[in-house]
């Protein structure tokens, strides 16, 4: 993260200079994307030519509720009040945001353009959509005078080999893109360095600026970082990052996995959440001279939000099953309700200097994450935090790592679990979206315990 406000303007819109709807076929696109965002932070939605965008911008694109009540394979079998056969599988619309209209630049002549899920009837946005959890969330900071701006640090393993060739393989027997440990070395990556320039030039076409790239200590493993801007926008560049790197990968010859441990026996891949605030008038809430390092009561009440509510919300910061593989490890993966100044071994990491650099680093969630629904829980933690005038205790120094914590839920059933009986989620949320993401999860959880792994079978078959 940026030390200044740099990839963003002033005034919180994102740099990059949106598309005009009326110029797409002089602009040279022939085809648009209208997408929305899954429950699992995947681009979902329609192709069409400009001519067609442009006639539904009024109206929006009609699309199933099944994408909002399937689990992440698609499979139907998992049971929501929002949606499903008790429903008839109504629709309900995409409303694109024409904020979002940008290239899709690793794409041929392809424009894409984020929507707002909203209901077919009334137009009210849907209470279980990402986009819209974390907007409530901005705009209840910004109803208090303050703008949320965050950046996201996702890493990820790259293998060679198309997608449809490692499923074909079951992903067995993979070859990373590295077969060192090269964590910041510029040899290895000068080796990949024709796919990661194109990889950036595209994403800079695309509007969404990249601070910078590199090898990470994994065998395989890559870290690309995107300038911080507002709340909103940094989950927008998040999504259209990932869909950008997985196509160019596949182009390539190559498959990118955001698994938080897709391997046992080397480094998981991390989602650091970089957040701060920016008063409406440009003031720095943050920041203050007066206190211990510039740190001011403001940031130490945001730090104690997140880490008092963090066992509640992580079932967005650990939503998956092979989230407990990175979260139980050493892999700089946070450490319990602890927090330091530049302290890697901790679950918050506070970084001060200039006014607008200083914030708050959360090193819980892994390269799994829904960006939208890990941000909105942080933007609740902290506002609830600073309404509490929270203190967040002493800061560790040190290795954390040595301190013995368990406050967190160790699998993805335990976390289901406290999130449903949250009394700070559904305050926060909403009770209808903690028991939609609840189900989720339980269904995802009982899909696993009806399975056999490999690890049981070679365990097991024989010695028993």
């Amino acid at each position: 993260m940026a030390d200044t406000m740099t990839g963003q303007q002033a005034n919180g819109q994102p740099a990059f200079e949106p598309l005009d709807p009326a110029g797409l076929e002089k602009a040279g696109f022939d085809t648009v994307i209208v997408s929305g965002v899954d429950m699992q932070g995947r681009l979902f939605g329609k192709r069409m030519s400009p001519r067609r965008f442009r006639a539904l911008l009024a109206e929006g694109l009609h699309i199933c509720t099944c994408v909002y009540s399937w689990d992440i394979e698609q499979g139907l079998g998992l049971e929501v009040e929002f949606a499903g056969a008790h429903t008839g599988w109504q629709d309900f619309r995409l409303v694109p945001d024409l904020t979002t209209l940008r290239p899709a630049a690793w794409l041929d002549a392809t424009a894409i353009c984020l929507a707002d899920s909203v209901d077919e009837d009334t137009g009210e946005p849907l209470a279980v959509a990402p986009r819209t959890i974390l907007r409530r969330q901005a705009d209840s900071f910004e109803a208090a005078g303050h703008r949320p701006y965050a950046a996201t640090e996702l890493e990820f393993y790259l293998y060679h080999g198309t997608p449809a060739e490692l499923r074909k393989r079951r992903y067995q027997d993979l070859e990373p893109t590295t077969l060192a440990h090269a964590d910041y070395n510029i040899g290895e990556g000068n080796q990949m360095e024709p796919f990661f320039r194109q990889v950036r030039r595209a994403l800079e076409a695309s509007g969404i600026p990249v601070e910078v790239s590199q090898v990470e200590y994994g065998l395989g493993q890559w870290e690309i970082n995107l300038e911080y801007g507002p709340a909103m926008a940094a989950a927008d560049q998040h999504v259209l990052f990932k869909q950008a790197v997985k196509d160019l990968a596949a182009a390539n010859g190559m498959t990118a996995t955001f698994m938080p441990r897709p391997v046992g026996d080397d480094l998981g891949s991390s989602c650091h959440i970089h957040a701060s605030l920016r008063g409406l008038d440009g003031g720095t809430p943050f920041f203050d001279p007066g206190r211990d390092r510039g740190m001011s009561a403001v940031l130490g009440s945001a730090v104690a939000g997140v880490l008092e509510h963090a066992a509640d919300l992580m079932l967005w910061y650990a939503p998956t099953i092979n989230s407990a593989r990175r979260i139980g490890s050493q892999d700089f993966a946070g450490n319990g309700l602890t927090w330091g100044f530049d302290n890697r071994t901790t679950t918050c990491r506070v970084l001060t200097g200039q006014p607008s650099a200083t914030r708050l680093e959360f090193r819980l969630p892994g390269a799994d994450v829904n960006p939208y629904l890990a941000i909105a829980g942080m933007l609740g933690s902290m506002r609830r935090g600073i309404a509490d005038g929270a203190d967040p205790g002493k800061p560790s120094a040190g290795d954390a790592y040595g301190e013995i914590h368990e406050e967190f839920p160790q699998n993805l059933a335990e976390a289901a679990e406290q999130f449903l009986n949250s009394e700070f989620a559904a305050a926060t949320f909403g009770a209808d979206v903690v028991r939609h993401y609840h189900a989720v999860a339980r269904h995802e959880w009982r899909q696993f315990m009806r399975s056999v792994t490999d690890w049981e079978l070679v365990r097991y078959f024989e010695a028993i």
